[in-house]
């Protein structure tokens, strides 16, 4: 396991320190133990660990989902950040469970024998939330619609992962490999999730009081930090956030706008076919929420919120049909304790998230805006084609 070790030295003199970083897998029981026999053994000053605030709470406290608002999720625009972390929280608890091991005993090991020596511990990684919200803004469209692709796969791959085969992944080779691929498919992605949190734990390590620092990270993250942490980062200039576009809303509401005027000029010319492009917009918009509420498993009145706001949705920039329907759905079927408690074991298969109430309003918000998009750009097809077809030659 010394392959999974790598020992530096910072300062020089008497302002020498030692830093000792533990590459680990998240659901590798034999990282669990690396971890105790290293922090057992060196006795450190400080423990480093690869959390923030938010998770090392949420890692520690196995009722978290119980708290959770979901009515206030859905208000504040966040099911799909949500529903994502969702999704990838059960990739690793699936596989925590095919190994026998809780996911994230690694961190919580290292948590643990801190305290057993009287170590300092030091929460080393960025906030969750701002390196999300920073790979939104960094990624491309194209590299944000393959990482959703990936998030939601991961729900459909049941491949059996062995033990071996995530030991082989904390060979710096095969990792350095792993990552150059990453680079060349998702580089704004990687920019942000590896090369940013390894410059942030770097100057994290980098700063923490004490003689002997022990860190436990990811073996993603252990060959950027062996470099970035004999430089100086700047923190706040890596959790800064760049303040939101009004773009968006501007181009939502001139497609609107110029839509509206698009029919109301076929009106003026030939009313017969105006109806016919509002009628055809307000079936494919109201059908197109409908199923996606559908599909989701909503009730019978979700279904009919969807519908029913679907065009208020679709006209507007800053609202979305989803979030009525469901708003709708958390009323009308309202996610008990129960449901909350099961989350955990329900998010481990398919059908779960279709079975759990929780994630039942989650999926009715994303399906129905879904469909209300897809039936949207086809009925703003149908208009913009009719209007074309009514201009005098």
């Amino acid at each position: 396991m010394e392959k999974n070790i790598t020992r530096l030295t910072l300062g020089e003199g008497a302002k020498q320190r030692e830093v000792i970083l533990v590459g680990t897998a998240h659901v590798s029981p034999k990282s669990a133990e690396l971890v105790k026999e290293i922090i057992d053994e060196e006795r450190p000053d400080v423990v480093c660990i690869e959390l923030d605030p938010a998770r090392f709470a949420a890692l520690q406290n196995k009722e978290k989902y119980q708290n959770t608002d979901i009515v206030k999720i859905i208000k504040d625009g966040k099911a799909g950040f949500f529903f994502a972390n969702l999704l990838l929280s059960s990739y690793q608890r699936r596989l925590a469970e095919q190994l026998k091991i809780q996911s994230g005993q690694d961190m919580l090991q290292g948590i643990e024998s801190a305290n057993e020596t009287g170590a300092q511990i030091v929460l080393a990684d960025r906030d969750i939330q701002t390196t999300f919200k920073r790979i939104w803004q960094k990624a491309k469209w194209t590299e944000k619609l393959k990482l959703i692709t990936s998030i939601v796969m991961s729900v459909f791959d049941d491949e059996e992962i062995t033990e071996d085969a995530l030991e082989e992944l904390k060979q710096e080779d095969l990792l350095t490999a792993a990552l150059s691929e990453m680079g060349s498919e998702f580089a704004g992605v990687k920019t942000v999730l590896v090369d940013e949190r390894d410059q942030y734990l770097a100057e994290k390590i980098r700063t923490a009081p004490g003689k002997k620092i022990v860190a436990v990270l990811g073996a993603a993250h252990v060959p950027g930090i062996t470099k970035e942490i004999f430089k100086q980062h700047d923190l706040e200039k890596l959790e800064e956030l760049k303040p939101k576009s009004n773009t968006g809303k501007i181009v939502g509401w001139s497609v609107t706008i110029a839509l509206i005027l698009m029919v109301a000029f076929t009106f003026s010319v030939e009313p017969g076919e105006g109806w016919a492009q509002t009628r055809n917009w307000l079936i494919l918009v109201m059908g197109g929420s409908g199923i996606g509420a559908l599909l989701a498993g909503g009730t019978f009145l979700t279904i009919v919120t969807a519908i029913v706001c679907s065009p208020l949705g679709a006209l507007s920039p800053v609202l979305a049909s989803g979030w009525f329907s469901g708003l709708a759905e958390a009323h009308f079927r309202k996610p008990r304790v129960i449901d909350f408690e099961m989350l955990p074991k329900d998010l481990t298969k398919l059908s779960g998230f279709w079975k759990n109430r929780v994630t039942r309003v989650l999926l009715v918000v994303i399906l129905t805006n879904i469909g209300c998009a897809i039936g949207n750009i086809a009925g703003g097809i149908g208009i913009i084609t009719g209007f074309l077809n009514a201009l005098p030659l």
